[in-house]
């Protein structure tokens, strides 16, 4: 996964860089405005993440804000912006943000998920603003039905399938789908004991297996399953804690910051999961010398926060 600081340089770049010939005292005037701006993008936008994972949102919402001027049209900065902004719980400005992402990027599996997210907190979905996003989107529509399912709303899922021309993914869905729902009904019927429901939990299963993966020091299998649970259940948090997990044990720090800053976004109401992922915060930032950050989380460890 390319880290934040690598968008941050390819995105500058690219919207950066003037078209056309120019002189050679033109170009080179270009590149030192170019290298000067790119600095204080990455000044501010790694400021905003450390101001957002201290739980500062005011000044990361500030940074970011400054951010975009910098660079007006970059989704990543507005999808930063979105989730900062529903953890500040102004969710009309979080939803404007989200907008602005998945309309640059409709197929981006994360943006959607987060614009799902505050119209839920509002008490809606998206159907009430289908005008305003890219709805006619096919990514955007097996996305949508993939997070419906996964979330366990058969019924909006199977809507969303109807959309959809008939194709390998909404028969697998659909089937998917049916399985699930028969699963429901017999474990209704049958009244099991408590531990077999959980069981018949898929993503209750996939955590189980991932922890005995890193309980036998399984490290590569432990990267390889947490990859493709990730993949199929992309908004349960303990799987990007898992990869994570693998990722510092296999001595890929930095790639495991990735996956465990962008795996918080997905906790909630879950202090055990966090202090995980502080935990693995911690021992990431320590391996690469960043003991400020590395005190950060492990402060909030001691702070039960």
């Amino acid at each position: 996964m390319r880290s934040f600081q690598h968008i941050a340089i390819i995105f500058l770049v690219a919207i950066m860089l003037p078209g056309g010939l120019l002189a050679q005292e033109e170009e080179e005037s270009a590149a030192i405005s170019l290298e000067e701006n790119t600095d204080v993008f990455q000044e501010l936008f790694f400021e905003a993440l450390k101001q957002k994972g201290i739980e500062n949102y005011g000044k990361a919402i500030n940074a970011l804000l400054k951010c975009k001027q910098l660079a007006a049209n970059n989704d990543v900065i507005d999808h930063e912006l979105a989730k900062t902004y529903q953890l500040n719980n102004q969710l009309i400005m979080a939803e404007e943000y989200a907008r602005e992402a998945i309309i640059s990027k409709p197929a981006n599996l994360w943006y959607l998920n987060t614009l799902l997210e505050i119209r839920e907190l509002q008490g809606s979905d998206v159907k009430a603003i289908k005008k305003q996003i890219p709805y006619d989107n096919v990514q955007l529509k097996e996305n949508l039905a993939k997070i419906y399912f996964e979330n366990k709303k058969y019924n909006m899922a199977s809507e969303v399938l109807k959309d959809l021309s008939s194709s390998k993914f909404t028969r697998d869905l659909t089937t998917k789908i049916q399985d699930s729902i028969r699963q429901e009904n017999s474990t209704s019927e049958e009244l099991p004991a408590i531990e077999n429901i959980k069981e018949a939990n898929p993503v209750k299963v996939l955590t189980v297996e991932l922890n005995s993966l890193f309980e036998k020091g399984e490290i590569d299998l432990l990267n390889q399953k947490a990859e493709e649970a990730m993949e199929t259940y992309p908004a349960q948090p303990y799987f990007y804690y898992a990869k994570g997990l693998a990722l510092n044990g296999k001595a890929h720090y930095r790639e495991a910051l990735d996956f465990l800053i962008m795996g918080m976004d997905f906790v909630f109401d879950d202090d055990e999961l966090l202090n995980k992922f502080y935990g693995e915060l911690v021992k990431a930032y320590s391996a690469l010398g960043e003991t400020t950050k590395a005190n950060t989380y492990l402060s909030k460890i001691k702070n039960g926060s």
